[in-house]
């Protein structure tokens, strides 16, 4: 085998939270219809990648359960294969994402690779893979970093690299206070995506000395990056910029970190848009899901007679049912259904919601099976809400939990299941503590996994 690809999915993706309560972030659904880990699974296979573990952790049943029902690959040497910490080195989980992989060494030496691909998997992106692996040849790089701009003012949240002339990396800084521009561009920084090329000797090596050092972290980026630039290991920088999609007319630079609610909500907006950056409907390029039997979406009238429905510069996925309504600038899931006379505008809304007759919704996000009674006016009145909603962003996008039930008037209701997970994670619990308006837990009896749409 010349390549084995582990992808790191373990993460909690805490400030997704209420998204990320019970689901890791690789796990949260985007774009009506896929999840997140789609997005790099998609761009190693479409790259004819078939040898890729994916490591898990933290809240792995939903991640696992769409692993295995809808990227089988299996064949002859092929696979995508889900992989739970296991506590192979210790009585520990993972500590970080370097001791994710070397606490999974046994994997790289049965595979006997020359080279182990270790990626992310919870951006947005569309990615040649082959093109940064042949990159790395080239070079005879011992690692290879993929590499993207950014502003400054937002590189503190990445690992922030120094190159020279030759594409080699004199420097990397984790995160940053005050990063360093590239040189003649004061305003940008070149950053890490989190996405590596190791030759695997080296990656053995490196792993096995990490481990010994009590001091370290376990992290690529904090540990183990740093120290092999710091020994003069050869170390380059692949330029996102120079990737070239199949299929695509102009260059591709669209990457999006989505780990904020903030972010997540603009990153959906991004493919509803006229002229999105991202191309959903290249087909030499396919982002790769579930296949699920639900009919087409349909646009009705109610009664046949009633007033039109407006579809304006939004996405609706398959089973969605609209009804005299108005959507502007939505992305919704599969499986919805929109009363008559409801009224949408900038939302993001995600599989099996319903949204009653007359309802009138802005700047909401909605995981899976919310329902939203008739009548109900939620994003119209700052005060309101905040006295509403205990899941309100600084810019005042209102994040309903999975399963939740918004009456037209009084407090909201979490589903049952919800209720205790939302009070046992820390995120989540601190958005409850801050807020000073009250919430009910359902006595209904639906789980928040139950669809809404035919309630």
């Amino acid at each position: 085998m010349e390549t084995l690809v582990m992808i790191m999915a373990g993460g909690k993706g805490s400030r997704l939270a209420p998204l990320t309560t019970h689901r890791a972030k690789p796990a949260v659904p985007f774009g009506g219809r896929y999840r997140i880990i789609d997005f790099a699974l998609s761009n190693l296979v479409n790259s004819g990648y078939r040898n890729v573990y994916v490591l898990t952790q933290y809240m792995a049943s939903s991640l696992i359960k769409h692993l295995n029902r809808n990227w089988n690959v299996r064949g002859w040497g092929m696979f995508v294969e889900p992989v739970p910490a296991q506590m192979r080195r210790g009585e520990h989980w993972y500590v970080g994402t370097a001791d994710a992989v070397f606490q999974n060494l046994n994997l790289v030496r049965d595979a006997h690779c020359k080279r182990v691909a270790v990626f992310g998997g919870d951006h947005i992106y569309r990615f040649e893979v082959r093109q940064m692996e042949a990159f790395h040849i080239d070079k005879r790089a011992d690692l290879t970093i993929a590499a993207f701009r950014v502003p400054r003012e937002d590189a503190s949240q990445f690992g922030v690299i120094k190159v020279d002339e030759s594409g080699r990396i004199i420097g990397f800084e984790e995160k940053p206070e005050d990063p360093s521009p590239i040189p003649g561009r004061p305003d940008t920084c070149l950053v890490s995506m989190g996405n590596y090329f190791f030759e695997t000797k080296v990656l053995e090596d490196r792993l096995e000395a990490d481990d010994a050092d009590t001091e370290s972290s376990h992290d690529f980026g904090k540990n183990i990056i740093p120290q092999m630039v710091a020994d003069g290991a050869a170390v380059f920088a692949y330029d996102f910029n120079t990737n070239r999609i199949p299929g695509d007319e102009e260059p591709v630079t669209y990457w999006r970190d989505v780990g904020t609610i903030d972010s997540y909500f603009a990153a959906n907006m991004d493919l509803r848009s006229q002229l999105p950056g991202f191309n959903l409907y290249n087909r030499r390029w396919p982002i790769r899901t579930a296949a699920r039997n639900f009919p087409p979406a349909k646009f009705v009238r109610d009664g046949g007679f009633g007033r039109s429905g407006e579809l304006v510069d939004s996405l609706v996925c398959e089973g969605t049912i609209v009804c005299s309504s108005s959507l502007f600038n939505v992305m919704t899931g599969y499986d919805c259904h929109f009363h008559s006379n409801s009224q949408v505008d900038h939302a993001v809304i995600l599989s099996g919601c319903n949204v009653g007759a007359g309802s009138r919704l802005r700047r909401v996000l909605m995981d899976k099976n919310c329902s939203v009674a008739a009548g109900s006016v939620v994003g119209y009145d700052e005060d309101v809400d905040k006295a509403r909603f205990p899941f309100r962003t600084e810019s005042g996008i209102i994040v309903l939990p999975k399963g939740t039930h918004v009456p037209a008037t009084g407090p909201i209701e979490f589903a049952k299941d919800m209720a205790v997970m939302l009070r046992n994670d820390k995120m989540s619990r601190e958005w409850l503590d801050r807020f000073e308006g009250t919430v009910v837990t359902t006595t209904r009896s639906r789980h928040s996994h139950d669809s809404a749409a035919s309630a």
